[in-house]
């Protein structure tokens, strides 16, 4: 039997068959023992083949994906964690404060959707915590991303209303993924009414969220429209990229590296005859953006 993952907790999964019937199942042995560098060897999207074993399934392999989002695993140093698989469009939910999103953590979620050409979408959330200077400084962010082909709202997910938003998430499967405490799970739970995730609070201590999803999970808006809520992240560190292809995944960059003097071998440093390093100094590329390539191709910060 063939079936879609619409739940991983790690060791346990839920699959839905062709006609929608949902089972608990688990990995069969040799499927996790194979040598992946994944943490994750089944992960929510995938599209898998499974036997029924007293009403529950026994997944024994993973069709072949359209793509993934992953980041590096935080607990096992060389490997991947697998977010997602088969998404047609990634969305980050960031905020200002309360915990506020760096712009580098941003461009590292950016950087991953691009290296699988998945459409990115930014959701600003906490809109009426801002004072009109930040609210003026997040719309800033907003045009520099939607420059470079991002969607972007700003809103109170708890009150403004969705209609927009919905109309970005018709007939796609969408990863939604940001840190505690931006309102993930606040704004699944007025995306539909058959969503009941736990809302969690800020903590006082460090101003930074406290964990309420534990595990990645796939809801159904409609027939056409799925969303996978993910666990909130405090790190996104990349995996399975070379210094030198990252500027591949930067489109302000990816056409003028071709002009650089050194073409492929350019790191885009200290280079001569570097169209990308002139390109930053006359401002066609935001020196935000800039900062957050350095510190990936230096290593520096890449978790941040």
């Amino acid at each position: 039997m063939k079936g879609l993952v619409y739940k991983s907790t790690g060791s346990w999964y839920d699959v839905a068959d062709d006609a929608g019937v949902r089972y608990p199942a688990r990995v069969r042995g040799r499927l996790r023992l194979e040598g992946s560098k994944e943490t994750n060897p089944v992960a929510v999207g995938d599209r898998v083949e499974f036997t029924l074993e007293n009403n529950e399934a026994v997944i024994s392999d993973i069709l072949p994906r359209e793509n993934h989002m992953l980041r590096q695993s935080v607990k096992k140093t060389g490997h991947s964690h697998v977010l997602a698989a088969n998404v047609t469009q990634a969305l980050l939910v960031a905020t200002f404060q309360q915990p506020r999103t760096s712009l580098g953590f941003i461009d590292r979620f950016l950087v991953s959707a691009e290296a699988y050409r998945i459409p990115q979408v930014l959701v600003f959330n906490k809109k009426d915590l801002l004072d009109e200077a930040e609210q003026k400084e997040v719309q800033a962010w907003m045009a520099l991303y939607e420059a470079l082909g991002a969607r972007t709202f700003l809103m109170t997910a708890l009150k403004d209303d969705l209609d927009a938003l919905r109309a970005c998430l018709a007939n796609h499967t969408t990863l939604i993924a940001g840190h505690s405490g931006v309102g993930k799970s606040s704004l699944l739970n007025r995306l539909s009414p058959h969503i009941r995730q736990t809302v969690g609070d800020i903590s006082s201590f460090s101003n930074k969220g406290i964990h309420t999803t534990t595990f990645a999970e796939m809801f159904d808006l409609d027939a056409h429209t799925k969303i996978i809520d993910t666990p909130g992240v405090k790190e996104w560190g990349l995996v399975n990229m070379t210094p030198e292809e990252l500027s591949d995944y930067f489109p302000e960059m990816r056409n003028l590296r071709l002009d650089c003097k050194f073409g492929a071998r350019c790191l885009h440093k200290h280079e001569p005859g570097c169209a990308v390093l002139r390109a930053v100094g006359e401002k066609r590329i935001a020196a935000s953006r800039y900062h957050s390539y350095l510190s990936m191709v230096e290593g520096h910060d890449n978790r941040k």
